[in-house]
């Protein structure tokens, strides 16, 4: 009888690789799939079994709505709330679900090894859904890191995955989708029609980034309405043994001139300072508990200048690599059996701080200070040892970081003896404090903690020194800073704003949609669109850029995850909320607009002359502030554009099925293609099922057909227009469903694209001219190309210059064709067919097909 088999499904290929090695001791076979797959024998449940490891690439699915929800301009945001919600695979190229389903066929028992967060365990059951695994016959596995003690552990105490967790992910994942998507759609399309330099793709809200960006824009409101106050305080100096000092004030500081100035005048009148106490004491400064995820955050911004999403990037590459353990966790508790022998051992041979480890382990080290556990994994540890140069200068300023504030957390704690010394004059107390350090303890590996040595004279009880100088200073209160993003992380996590794993997502939000910018310092200043859209929320719904509501919804959704609440009921108490909420916002509106209306220029006064409107003739302007799009003033129509790429005039030529004057479209770098484009077709596409090509290229949830993804030239399947797919279009794509067409403008370095992903092929290069035809290939049925070639360079053997014929079929012209898609070349035959597809045009009957021909032996 054949041993069962066990499918292992990890997060990401390189912890399916580390697990696969450690289990098979590095005796494993290897084979490709949409990941790979690690095939060896071994042992399960005492018994004999073969093993096959795999990966998932994060979720397997992802929210999304229906298609008939997907175009703005023909849903109402409102019936967002209470829309139907689908679960589409995250990745349709990677093909994980396939993969999955394939792998699990003929297994007997699936070990999930995803991490061990809410969010592993939601792609825990989808990766059930993905096999068709029963529930029975699957197992999760708990581990922190990737050593072969911690695998080996989590191997031999399996559990069963956690629906209840997964479902809280569920929750979170339809609010988040349903209330963010509703809120965008309204308020990008609401003030992109009337305003011209926002500057931001889209206006959006959502239950975490809004209350985020409320943080930064309270600040700086607190800035900009602060009022200095000034205030006086006394400094009198003394001379004792060589030292001048500087005393404090028992009082601090007066914010009444006159009452300061008296205390002044009693004091000077007096002159002279009695000692009324001396006190020394042994004080402690404690090393610090366990390191978790938003205290690594927030050391990152302060202390290396990481921002939160790429301190957490660099963090979850070491941890694939071995380095750390799991990053993401809220306990700053060791669990009691720690292995702190077992991480300071793997640590004392570091070229760095390897002697300081080394003492630690001769002289004893000491248990870290009780922090939190909240039940999820062990403060983030070094695992194993690594130099700089194994690491790169980024990562292991990070790794650096965690190893000090490890070994610090089980040193001794650092001690002092703090001297104050007490004087009084003309009724007034003053005072001055020395420090020296008895016992460094952890601030020897963590210096920046260090307690500084201040000296002190020796002083006696009852002595009476002079007063060397008086000095009455003068100050001004000072307006609090911008946040940092150190600070934000702090805010958020007090107001419970997202978890360790979101927050850095939630900061980057708000960066990236222009709300926020990072200055010098990781300092977040607000822009005027930022600070305009909270002002906003502030005057119509407060709630709406307060933390209170999401600190709520985070402890529902914590409810579910233990177990404590139906999930259904949260999620539909928190729509119906939500949903009066935006009644009353798009009511509002109003209000948010006179804000706006006093900050931004409405679209008639933005923008530059570029093109004619086929319906008027008359000029329209273009606005290239983000989004890019084209406002023509007499229609008061806003026609969107593509989101990258320099936009001109191309040629004055018209779309023949609508007389709006053509675009040209060109992406930077010396490898961006360059497409035409009609205004009206690209946000209107005007042919039956196109949508579907388009689809394929960009449309979701947070944008609309024709706002970042239209119909360009390159896919119009117009039977007669000399820019169309038809007249332009060469053969099908190798890599993917789409066709590559003719770049217009590419001379001298002509090249073919495609209209759907990023492949390129370049034609002959230096050729004076190079142009599609109305032929085909009798082979292959690709069109026929014409070459027009320099005469010092022509490759034809009769010097002539012009040459027809097929890319794949001619050899002359497929010997100087030159394949490139990504980082690989490739210039090869192959065999592969074109889709073919009917559209009935507007205005006209018929169908037009798809010209996708076959692109043999790519």
């Amino acid at each position: 009888m054949a041993p069962p088999k066990v499918l292992m499904v990890a997060e990401k290929p390189s912890i399916a690789l580390a697990i696969a090695s450690v289990l098979s001791r590095g005796q494993m076979f290897t084979r490709r799939g949409s990941t790979e797959v690690h095939e060896f024998e071994g042992m399960f449940h005492d018994s004999p079994a073969h093993f096959k490891v795999t990966s998932v690439i994060g979720h397997v699915f992802s929210l999304d709505f229906p298609a008939k929800y997907q175009d703005w301009s023909a849903t109402d945001p409102f019936d967002l709330f209470q829309a139907q919600v689908i679960k589409n695979e995250s990745n349709p190229k990677a093909h994980i679900c396939r993969h999955l389903n394939q792998e699990a066929r003929g297994c007997h028992y699936l070990v999930l090894w995803l991490d061990c967060d809410r969010e592993g365990e939601n792609i825990c059951f989808e990766v059930l859904e993905s096999t068709g695994f029963n529930i029975r016959d699957a197992y999760r596995a708990r581990f922190s890191s990737v050593t072969e003690k911690d695998v080996l552990k989590a191997l031999d105490n399996l559990v069963k995955p956690n629906r209840a967790e997964s479902l809280a992910v569920d929750a979170r994942q339809e609010i988040d989708l349903k209330v963010g998507v509703a809120f965008t759609r309204f308020q990008t399309s609401f003030f992109q029609g009337k305003y011209g330099n926002l500057d931001s793709r889209v206006i959006s809200y959502g239950p975490c980034q809004t209350p985020t960006l409320g943080f930064c824009v309270q600040r700086y409101l607190q800035m900009n309405t602060f009022k200095p106050e000034k205030f006086w305080s006394l400094h009198p100096y003394i001379f004792q043994s060589g030292y001048e000092i500087q005393l404090e004030w028992q009082r601090g500081k007066l914010f009444d001139m006159n009452v300061a100035m008296m205390f002044q005048k009693l004091v000077a009148q007096d002159g002279i300072l009695k000692v009324t106490e001396v006190s020394e004491k042994q004080e402690t400064k404690a090393r610090p508990v366990g390191l978790n995820t938003v205290n690594l955050l927030k050391v990152a911004s302060s202390a290396l200048g990481f921002g939160p999403q790429m301190a957490m990037q660099l963090a979850e590459r070491l941890y694939t690599q071995g380095f750390i353990s799991y990053p993401r966790t809220e306990s700053t508790a060791y669990p009691p059996s720690f292995d702190f022998r077992g991480a300071l051992s793997a640590q004392a041979n570091n070229p760095t701080w390897g002697n300081y480890v080394q003492g630690l382990l001769t002289n004893g080290y000491h248990k870290p200070r009780s922090g939190t556990d909240v039940g999820d994994h062990p403060p983030i540890t070094p695992m194993r040892s690594a130099a700089e140069d194994t690491l790169g200068n980024d990562a292991w300023k990070l790794y650096q970081y965690i190893c000090q504030h490890f070994i610090g957390t089980v040193s001794p704690d650092c001690k002092y003896l703090r001297r104050k010394v007490e004087f009084s004059i003309g009724g007034e107390s003053f005072h001055c404090t020395g420090h020296n350090v008895t016992t460094k303890g952890f601030t020897a590996i963590m210096p920046w903690l260090a307690v500084s040595d201040k000296n002190l004279p020796s002083f006696i009880k009852g002595q009476k020194i002079e007063v060397s100088k008086m000095e009455l200073y003068e100050g001004s209160t000072t307006p609090p800073d911008y946040l940092t993003e150190s600070d934000l992380i702090s805010l958020m996590e007090k107001n419970g704003i997202g978890t360790d794993a979101s927050i850095p997502v939630h900061i980057n939000n708000i960066c990236e949609r222009n709300y926020v910018q990072v200055q010098a310092g990781r300092k977040l200043v607000p822009t005027t669109l930022g600070i305009t859209l909270v002002r906003g929320y502030q005057t119509i719904d407060p709630d709406l850029c307060l933390p209170d509501i999401r600190s709520f919804i985070e402890q529902q959704i914590t409810l579910i995850a233990k177990g404590q609440v139906d999930h259904h009921c949260v999620v539909q108490h928190v729509i119906q909320q939500f949903m009066q909420k935006f009644s009353y916002f798009v009511k509002k509106i109003e209000d948010m607009d006179a804000l706006f209306e006093a900050q931004f220029s409405t679209l008639t006064e933005s923008g530059r002359i570029l093109s004619k409107c086929g319906k008027c003739l008359r000029y329209m302007k273009y606005i290239s502030a983000q989004p890019p799009r084209l406002y023509c003033g007499t229609c008061e129509e806003v026609y969107d554009l593509p989101q990258k790429g320099i936009i001109k005039l191309y040629k004055e030529l018209c779309c023949p099925l609508d007389n709006f004057e053509l675009l040209l479209c060109s992406m930077p770098g010396p490898e961006g293609k360059s497409y035409p484009l009609c205004p009206y077709c690209y946000s209107n596409p005007p042919f039956e099922g196109i949508e579907a090509l388009i689809n394929t290229a960009k449309t979701g949830t947070s944008g609309k057909m024709g706002k970042g993804a239209g119909m360009p030239c390159t896919l119009c399947p117009h039977p007669t227009c000399p820019n169309s797919l038809v007249s332009q279009g060469v053969c099908a794509c190798p890599e993917c469903s789409g066709t590559l067409v003719l770049d217009p403008v590419s001379a001298p370095k002509w090249r073919l694209f495609c209209n759907m992903c990023n492949c390129l092929v370049f034609l002959p290069q230096g050729a004076h001219r190079i142009s599609t035809t109305r032929e085909r290939c009798s082979e292959c049925d690709s069109s026929i190309i014409e070459v027009d070639f320099n005469k010092k360079t022509t490759p034809l053997e009769d010097g002539s210059t012009l040459h027809r014929g097929c890319i794949l079929c001619d050899e002359l012209l497929h010997s100087l064709i030159e394949m490139k898609y990504g980082r690989g070349f490739r210039s090869s035959r192959g065999r592969g067919r074109g889709r073919k597809g009917g559209y009935r045009g507007r205005g006209r009957g018929g169908k037009m097909m798809d010209p996708k021909m076959s692109f043999r032996d790519f």
